[in-house]
C-alpha cells in the first residue's frame, strides 16, 4: 500500500506534520517514508540514519527519522526508483513526502492539502499564482485536508469552505489546525515553554510559512526578536556566527535539524507542533487509513 502526502500549491500546507501523525497512527506498523531530501548535496537513493547530516539526507528525512527511528527512512527524486528500492525492505506501508504531481507513480492513496488562509480555489497557475498544476488535479484526492485552521472554525464556515472545494461523491474533506506542544527542547532536555518565555529569545526561522508560530508566540506574551530565512535555508557560516551572538534561540523542529550542531545545547531550542483534527473527525481520518491498508493487505 502507497500513500501520498501533497498539494497542489508550492510548500508551506503542513506535509511534514502530517507526515508524522500518520507515522504515529501507523506505529505498530512497518512503515516506510520516501521523501526528495530537498537541498541535500547527496544523490540517488540514500537510506537516512539519525546521526546523517543535513547535507546528505535533507532537513525534513531527518527529522522523521529522530522522531520515528524504527521507521525506514528514504531519500529518492525518482520516486519509481526509490520506492523499488523500499519495497526490498517488505514494508506494511510506504508515505510519498510530496508526490502528488508525479504521474509515473501510482499511489493507492492520495491525501491532498490546502491551507485554510490559501486555498487552492481561490489560487491560480505559477507564475501569476502558486499553484504547481490546475485546480482540477484535485481529483486524484481520496481524502482533502484543510489545513491550519484556526481552532475556533465555526461548522458553519466549514460548510461554507466544502461547498466552495466542491469535492467529489468519493471524496471526504476534513479540517485541521495546528497544536503546539507545551515544551521546548535541545539536544539534551526539555523545559516549559512558559517558563523559557520568561526570558527574552530570538526566534529564527527557515520556513515557508512562520506566522501560525510567531501568532502564537505573541498570544502567549512573548518577548522576542524574530530572524526569518527562506524555506529550508542553507545558514552561512557568517550567518552562524551572528546567530551565536544571540543569548536564547528558539526555532522550529525542522530548522533545528539543520541548526543543531552549530550551537551548544543550551542555546538552541526548538518548539514541535503536531496535526489536530478539528470537529471530532480524528477517529474516521483514521479509520479511512485503516480501512485502505487492510484492503491493500487482503488482496
Amino acid at each position: 500500500p502507497i500513500i501520498c502526502v501533497g498539494n497542489l500549491s508550492v510548500g508551506g500546507t503542513g506535509k511534514s506534520p502530517m507526515i508524522e501523525y500518520l507515522l504515529n497512527l501507523l506505529k505498530t506498523e512497518k512503515v516506510a517514508v520516501l521523501s526528495r531530501g530537498y537541498k541535500r548535496k547527496s544523490t540517488g537513493f540514500q537510506l537516512v540514519a539519525v546521526n546523517d547530516s543535513v547535507l546528505k539526507s535533507g532537513d525534513e528525512p531527518l527529522q522523521f527519522k529522530n522522531k520515528f527511528p524504527r521507521a525506514i527512512i528514504a531519500v529518492d527524486a525518482n520516486r519509481q526508483h526509490g520506492i523499488a528500492e523500499l519495497q526490498k525492505f517488505s514494508p506494511a506501508v510506504i508515505l510519498l513526502d510530496d508526490a502528488f504531481q508525479h504521474r509515473k507513480v501510482q499511489a493507492g492513496f492520495q491525501i491532498l492539502l490546502t491551507r485554510y488562509d490559501e486555498l487552492f480555489t481561490k489560487d491560480l497557475m505559477l507564475p501569476a499564482g502558486n499553484l504547481r498544476e490546475s485546480r482540477g488535479g484535485m481529483r486524484r484526492a481520496d481524502i482533502i485536508l484543510v489545513t491550519k485552521c484556526p481552532s475556533e472554525l465555526s461548522q458553519e464556515k466549514m460548510r461554507e469552505i466544502e461547498r466552495e472545494i466542491a469535492p467529489a461523491s468519493y471524496q471526504k474533506v476534513f479540517f485541521t489546525g495546528i497544536e503546539y506542544d507545551s515544551s521546548v527542547f535541545n539536544k539534551q532536555e526539555s523545559m516549559l515553554l512558559q517558563d523559557f518565555m520568561r526570558k527574552k529569545f530570538t526566534l529564527v526561522t527557515g520556513i515557508a510559512k512562520a506566522t501560525p508560530l510567531v501568532q502564537h508566540l505573541n498570544r502567549l506574551s512573548g518577548n522576542f526578536e524574530h530572524l526569518e530565512f527562506g524555506d529550508h535555508h542553507a545558514f552561512s557560516e557568517e550567518e552562524l556566527k551572528k546567530l551565536r551572538t544571540h543569548e536564547r534561540i528558539l526555532t522550529t523542529e525542522k530548522d533545528f535539524m539543520r541548526l543543531r550542531n552549530h550551537f551548544p545545547a543550551e542555546q538552541l531550542y526548538y518548539l514541535p507542533i503536531q496535526v489536530k483534527f478539528l470537529n471530532d473527525a480524528q477517529p474516521e481520518f483514521d479509520q479511512s487509513i485503516q480501512n485502505f491498508i487492510n484492503k491493500k493487505e487482503t488482496r
